[in-house]
C-alpha cells in the first residue's frame, strides 16, 4: 500500500506527509515541481496536465490510496474526475477528498468532485472542514499585523475555527480506517467563536487592541475580486461567509457526533504559539 498526496506543499498535505511519515505508511508527494522535503519521494503531477497523471504510478506501482486537493475555485477541479477514473484502472481503491464545509454533493466543482466519487463506487471519504485558523496567518496576516483589523461578512456569527493539523487527522484516519468510511465528514476544531472573539483573543496575544471589520457580503465580494478572483467565485466565497451571519456553520457544527470529526486544537493556542508573526 501507497498512499498519493497531491497539494504535496499545501497547508494540509504536508502535515498530513508527517503523520504518515511518522506511521511508517509509505507516501508519494504530487506537486507540480516534483520536489519534496526530505525523507520524502515526489513526482511531477499537475491537475492541468493529464500527461501527468500516469507519473505516480510509474514512480510507484503500489500507490491504492489517493489524499485529493484542489483549489476551490481553479480551474484544476474540472481534471479530478478524469483523474480519478484514470487512478481506478492503476489499481486506486480508495480516494480521500478536501472539500469544504458549506459544499454538499454535486454542489459547485467541489461538490461535483464528492458525487463523482459516490457514484463511482469506490471507498471514499469527503472532509469538509470549516475555515482554518491558519487563515490568521496567511490571508490576514498583512491587515492583522499593519492595520490591527481582520474582517470578513460574518458579522457576529460563529465558526469552529479548526487547525490543519486537524484535517491531517481527520485525513489520516480516513486514508488508514478499515472498513472505509464512504461518507463525508464535516471537520470542526472544539470551540463556536465570532470573528470579534478572534479580535479580542489576537488582542491580548499582540498587546493591542485588533479590531473585526464587518463587511456587507457585496463588499466581501468587491474585496475579493480586488485580488483576482473571478467575480463569480468571489460572489460564492462572500455568500459562504455571510451564511456564518445566518448560523448556518454553527448550525453545521451541532450536527450528530457520526456526521463530524472534531480537532483538539483551539484558536487560541494557535494564536499564543504564532503572536510573533502579528507583531510589527
Amino acid at each position: 500500500m501507497t498512499i498519493l498526496i497531491t497539494g504535496g506543499s499545501g497547508k494540509t498535505s504536508s502535515v498530513l506527509a508527517k503523520r504518515l511519515h511518522a506511521a511508517n505508511l509509505p507516501i508519494l508527494v504530487a506537486s507540480r515541481a516534483g520536489k519534496a522535503p526530505e525523507p520524502f519521494k515526489a513526482v511531477v503531477f499537475n491537475w492541468l496536465d493529464p500527461a501527468t497523471f500516469e507519473n505516480p504510478f510509474i514512480a510507484d506501482s503500489s500507490i491504492d490510496r489517493v489524499y485529493i486537493v484542489v483549489a476551490m475555485f481553479g480551474p484544476e477541479t474540472a481534471h479530478v474526475n478524469a483523474f480519478v477514473d484514470f487512478a481506478r484502472t492503476k489499481g486506486v481503491k480508495r480516494f480521500v477528498l478536501l472539500s469544504a464545509s458549506q459544499i454538499e454533493a454535486g454542489k459547485l466543482p467541489l461538490g461535483e468532485i464528492h458525487q463523482h466519487l459516490i457514484d463511482s463506487g469506490v471507498e471514499y471519504a469527503v472532509l469538509r472542514p470549516t475555515w482554518f485558523q491558519q487563515n490568521f496567518g496567511a490571508s490576514l496576516l498583512t491587515s492583522i499585523r499593519d492595520h490591527s483589523q481582520t474582517f470578513s461578512a460574518s458579522q457576529s456569527g460563529r465558526l469552529a475555527f479548526v487547525s490543519t493539523e486537524d484535517i491531517a487527522e481527520a485525513a489520516f484516519q480516513a486514508l488508514t480506517a478499515e472498513p472505509s468510511l464512504n461518507k463525508d465528514l464535516l471537520v470542526f476544531g472544539p470551540e463556536l467563536l465570532s470573528h470579534d472573539e478572534v479580535a479580542a483573543l489576537l488582542s491580548a496575544a499582540v498587546g493591542r487592541k485588533i479590531t473585526h471589520v464587518k463587511h456587507t457580503v457585496e463588499e466581501m465580494k468587491n474585496i475579493y475580486t480586488s485580488y483576482g478572483l473571478p467575480e463569480e467565485y468571489a460572489a460564492v466565497l462572500s455568500d459562504m461567509e455571510g451564511k456564518i451571519a445566518d448560523q448556518v456553520e454553527e448550525e453545521l457544527f451541532n450536527v450528530s457526533v457520526d456526521k463530524k470529526f472534531v480537532g483538539k486544537r483551539t484558536v487560541g493556542e494557535y494564536i499564543q504559539k504564532n503572536r510573533e508573526q502579528w507583531i510589527n
